[in-house]
């Protein structure tokens, strides 16, 4: 993956299919996905034929969005892009200042994609209880991202272990919580589950979003997403599946605006004074003073002192030390204690 500051989440701006077959569409997501700011764009590499049986029916929620009489061979078959058109959208992320990535559906795709010098792997929820498929994304040696829709932990753990055995290693290997509804209810989201594969699998872990809205995103990288996977469309009323739950290219530079904010906002963990409030210790903070005048010579007590702002004087952490004490000066209300 590309190199990235220390601490910055990878936001992956999925274009998916949401080009509807259209290189042209496919080069104008591109430039959105860099306007907004994000690490990657990344596409989806398939064909038909390799990936579907001809009567193999679609998902609930693409039934919804397409003709819902159309086989999900027929429907995917139009959103395929062939190698000319990766060629086009690779040297299109070149000039825009955007790193290429795309999820490959199956061993053939993964061998062009590894043609083409990604930096990383996608494998997407539906791959990954494949134990060939697994095998051949391990083979490659390069960082593995893997998505876990629809999985148990046990299963992850299995697809893990099995990229493991089949040459990755742990440190490579960025494990994603997902839910595939699209788009997915609120109440099925379990952010709380990338604590559980942190911990359970020790590995670095991350967010693919369905659910509409950029707050969850945001919620994922405060809870330690390293990566965040988020779908975006030019228009959200476009023909094809995915569109309908995908931002838009406004709302995409939004969540990345956000995330960006987080970052920053998480800070290392040591509880100091920042270096934009030292400025107001001195103003907030109160100081011991006299209350009313006192002589040279008066015992102090809790009758004659009181603590009042600014903070510039003895603190009133040493109370009890003054207490008791005789005084050296004379001092008018509201005057500063001093030893």
């Amino acid at each position: 993956m590309k190199d990235r500051r220390q601490n910055s989440t990878l936001i992956i701006a999925e274009a998916g299919v949401n080009h509807n077959g259209s290189v042209e569409t496919a080069i104008e997501l591109v430039r959105v996905a860099a306007a907004s700011g994000a690490d990657v764009v990344k596409f989806q590499t398939f064909t038909a034929d390799s990936l579907v049986t001809e009567k193999a029916t679609k998902a609930e929620y693409a039934s919804r969005t397409t003709d819902a009489s159309e086989s999900q061979h027929g429907m995917i078959r139009k959103l395929e892009l062939n190698p000319e058109m990766h060629v086009r959208l690779i040297e299109e992320c070149k000039d825009c200042g955007i790193e290429f990535a795309s999820t490959a559906f199956d061993e053939a795709s993964i061998e062009m994609l590894g043609q083409f010098e990604v930096s990383f792997l996608k494998v997407p929820s539906g791959e990954l209880n494949n134990v060939p498929y697994l095998r051949r994304i391990a083979s490659k040696g390069l960082p593995v991202i893997l998505s876990t829709g629809m999985a148990t932990l046990e299963e992850v753990r299995e697809a893990l272990d099995l990229l493991l055995a089949s040459g990755a290693s742990k440190e490579s290997v960025t494990i994603l919580h997902c839910n595939t509804e699209y788009p997915t209810p609120m109440h099925d989201v379990n952010l709380r589950t990338m604590e559980t594969i942190r911990k359970e699998l020790e590995v670095a872990v991350g967010y693919s979003d369905h659910t509409l809205g950029i707050e969850i995103p945001i919620a994922a990288v405060a809870m330690g997403a390293r990566v965040i996977e988020k779908h975006f469309t030019l228009d959200r009323s476009m023909p094809g599946p995915d569109h309908a739950a995908s931002l838009e290219g406004n709302e995409l530079a939004e969540m990345v605006s956000a995330i960006r904010n987080i970052e920053k906002a998480m800070g290392d963990g040591i509880k100091k004074p920042s270096p934009s409030e030292q400025k107001n210790i001195t103003v907030v903070r109160k100081s011991i003073v006299a209350a009313c005048p006192i002589q040279k010579g008066d015992e102090f007590t809790c009758q004659n002192l009181t603590v009042k702002r600014p903070g510039t004087g003895i603190s009133p952490m040493r109370w009890d030390e003054i207490i008791g004490t005789t005084s050296l000066h004379d001092y008018k209300r509201d005057d500063l204690i001093k030893l």
